[in-house]
């Protein structure tokens, strides 16, 4: 069955100028629509029920499919909604959200022609549904950055830049054996983008300096503070530590401070976070903080998403990249 991405690969264009071309609702150059127009007569090719043949079939609505799998951390997942729906609503989009975590809710609202374009939230390395993305008859954003995802348009945090950016300011600190405490096992186990990125990250920075590094899945929650006890009474040399699991941090930074009671050698460990900054705030004890911005994350994709809308050029790849900030709590306890 022929496909919008075939019709697009032959025409040598982009998914959603084909769509833009078969809806009439952007302005798209007459060599364009001739490439299109004959790539869509030699192949053959038959859009659903004529979906987005007419400009007045437009919804204005965005579909964001956002699954809440186990391990993710529902307040950050709630930032980049809250600035996707932000961003939507300057240009008088509407959001429809889709609960479900495979290819099938996109593939029901596609062909029910209920949203205009989508965003795709919780995306892993090795993601399943692209080949469906890719066919979507609506432009589509991936908040992620999987491998195999060429033809697809993704946004994302620069989680790799941050892992190496966590390193190289421990290493500024003089520390030689660090760790990474990561997301909770799950969310390792099903290779989600961010987690494998942050690890490559880390692991790279810490083969270019020249440092021991180790990386540490870690739960939620209390159980955090275990399997600290557990890394540093396995290796005391550990003296540098950085966190990425906003559900762990608060347990963490407790039990360091714990730890240093009586203790130089825990006292003189270092904790840098990467979280949003409202998390730092809460958490005494860290050294740095590198913001995870995660409604600019939202807002960014859905900027992108709109130009694709509106027939703009986009880079394929939109990362934002990390910055270090000051916890409110580190400066006032310094």
């Amino acid at each position: 069955m022929t496909t919008i991405a075939d019709v697009a690969k032959a025409a040598g264009v982009s998914i959603s100028t084909v769509s833009y071309v078969m809806s009439g609702k952007r302005t798209i150059s007459v060599k364009t629509q001739e490439r299109v127009a004959r790539a869509i007569e030699e192949l053959d090719f038959r859009p659903h029920a004529g979906a987005r043949s007419l400009a007045s079939q437009a919804s204005h609505v965005i579909g964001l499919q956002a699954p809440l799998r186990a391990g993710v951390d529902v307040q950050v997942v709630m930032q980049i909604v809250a600035g996707v729906v932000s961003e939507a609503r300057k240009q008088e989009y509407d959001i429809l959200l889709l609960a479900s975590d495979d290819a099938s809710g996109l593939e029901r609202a596609d062909r029910s022609s209920s949203v205009d374009a989508f965003l795709v939230m919780d995306v892993e390395s090795d993601d399943t549904r692209l080949a469906t993305i890719a066919a979507l008859g609506a432009p589509a954003v991936l908040i992620g950055l999987p491998a195999g995802a060429e033809d697809l348009t993704c946004v994302d945090f620069d989680f790799q830049a941050a892992g190496a950016l966590a390193v190289e300011r421990l290493v500024e600190r003089g520390h030689r054996r660090i760790a990474l405490v990561g997301s909770p096992p799950e969310v390792v186990t099903r290779h989600t983008s961010y987690a494998d990125r942050l690890a490559r990250g880390f692991t790279e920075a810490c083969a270019a300096f020249g440092v021991e590094g180790s990386i540490h899945p870690s739960p939620s929650g209390a159980d955090a503070a275990r399997l600290l006890d557990e890394v540093l009474d396995h290796d005391s040399s550990i003296s540098g530590l950085f966190v990425h699991n906003e559900g762990a941090l608060p347990h963490v930074a407790d039990r360091l401070r714990a730890r240093a009671v009586g203790a130089p050698a825990a006292a003189a460990i270092d904790l840098i976070a990467l979280c949003p900054p409202e998390v730092a705030h809460a958490v005494g004890g860290l050294t740095e903080v590198i913001d995870l911005p995660a409604e600019e994350i939202g807002a960014a994709a859905t900027r992108v998403l709109e130009a694709l809308l509106a027939g703009e050029p986009t880079e394929r790849v939109n990362l934002l990249a990390p910055r270090l900030v000051t916890s409110k709590l580190a400066v006032d306890e310094a």
